[in-house]
C-alpha cells in the first residue's frame, strides 16, 4: 500500500459519526441549507485534517481524496491552526488588541480564538461567525468565556458584512481596535463575489489600529499537485475552493499596510519555533493606520 493509500484508509475507515445537530440558541441570520450529512462540508473536512472527530463519512472521503493528490494538505491545515494562535497572541501583546471577529471559525479544536486571547488578557471579547449547523451545534463549547471577557456566536455568511458588523457591535466595542480573522475562508469566495471588497467593507467602520488577518490557499509552490487536490475537492464539495497567487492574496488586503514579514508561507509568519516546511497557504496581517481615508 502506498503512503497516500494508507492516509486515505486512515481517514475513510470506520468512524462513529457525530449526532445530527439540533439548532441551538446562538444568533442566526438567514437559515443555512438543510443539514445533510451525506454532503461534505468545508468545516468538517478541515476538522478531519486537524485530527478531530466532528465529521461524517462524506467529509472523510473528500479529505482522503485530497490527501491522495496532495498529502501536504494535512500539514498545511495544522500550520494554519498554529498561525491562528500566533496571530492572536501577537495582536494582543504587541498591538493591544483584545476584540476579535473570527469569521469562518469552524469546529472547536485546541486553541480556539477566545482561549488564546483570554490567556493573554482575560478581558478579551470574541465574536465567532460561521454558517454550518454542525458548527452551531458546538457553539456552547465556544461560548465558555472568562468572567471578565465574553464571546458570542453568529450564524451568518461571510458575504453579509452588514449583518456581521451589526451583530458584532453588540459584543465588541468598535471604538477600540478590532482584529478581523479570515483564516482559510476567503478561498471559498469566487472572484465574482469580490473577496477584496468583502475585506474592505469589514474593516471600513472599525477604529484606527484595527487589523485584518488572512490565510489563503495557493498553488504557487506546487502547481500540479495542488491543482489535483483542488480538482478532487471541488468535484465533491458544493462550495468550491479557489487557490490564489501571492499577488492576489496580497491584493485582498486592499492596500492596508502589512505588518512584517508581509504575506509569506503560513509557517514563516513570525514562527515561535523552527519554521515548518513550505505549505500551500499564504498568511499575513495588515493594520489600519491611525489616520485612514478609504
Amino acid at each position: 500500500m502506498s503512503g497516500s493509500e494508507a492516509l486515505r484508509t486512515e481517514f475513510a475507515g470506520d468512524h462513529d459519526d457525530p449526532p445530527v445537530p439540533a439548532q441551538m440558541g446562538a444568533h442566526r441570520t438567514g437559515a443555512s441549507d438543510p443539514f445533510d450529512p451525506s454532503v461534505a462540508h468545508p468545516a468538517r473536512i478541515y476538522n478531519v485534517w486537524l485530527g478531530g472527530k466532528d465529521h461524517f463519512a462524506s467529509d472523510r472521503d473528500v479529505a482522503a481524496q485530497v490527501i491522495s493528490k496532495r498529502p501536504q494538505v494535512v500539514g498545511a491545515a495544522l500550520a494554519n491552526r498554529e498561525f491562528l494562535g500566533r496571530a492572536v497572541r501577537y495582536l494582543s501583546r504587541c498591538h493591544g488588541i483584545h476584540r476579535f471577529i473570527d469569521i469562518g471559525s469552524g469546529l472547536p479544536a485546541p486553541g480556539n480564538t477566545h482561549e488564546v486571547a483570554q490567556q493573554a488578557d482575560a478581558w478579551s471579547r470574541v465574536m465567532y461567525v460561521d454558517n454550518d449547523p454542525v458548527v452551531m451545534s458546538h457553539a456552547r463549547a465556544l461560548l465558555t468565556s472568562t468572567d471578565e471577557g465574553s464571546c458570542d456566536y453568529l450564524e451568518a455568511d461571510l458575504r453579509d458584512t452588514g449583518c456581521i458588523l451589526r451583530e458584532a457591535a453588540r459584543t465588541l466595542d468598535f471604538g477600540q481596535p478590532v482584529a478581523v480573522l479570515l483564516l482559510a475562508v476567503l478561498h471559498f469566495i469566487p472572484d465574482q463575489d469580490d473577496p477584496a471588497g468583502i475585506v474592505a467593507r469589514m474593516i471600513e467602520p472599525l477604529a484606527p489600529g484595527s487589523c485584518v488577518v488572512i490565510s489563503h490557499l495557493t498553488s504557487d509552490l506546487a502547481p500540479e499537485s495542488v491543482a489535483g487536490g483542488v480538482a478532487a475537492y471541488n468535484a465533491l464539495v458544493p462550495t468550491p475552493v479557489v487557490p490564489r497567487s501571492h499577488a492576489e492574496v496580497t491584493g485582498l488586503f486592499g492596500g492596508l499596510p502589512l505588518i512584517a514579514p508581509g504575506v509569506v508561507p503560513v509557517g514563516e509568519w513570525r514562527p515561535e519555533k523552527a519554521a515548518q516546511p513550505v505549505t500551500d497557504v499564504y498568511a499575513g496581517i495588515a493594520r489600519k493606520p491611525l489616520r485612514w481615508q478609504w
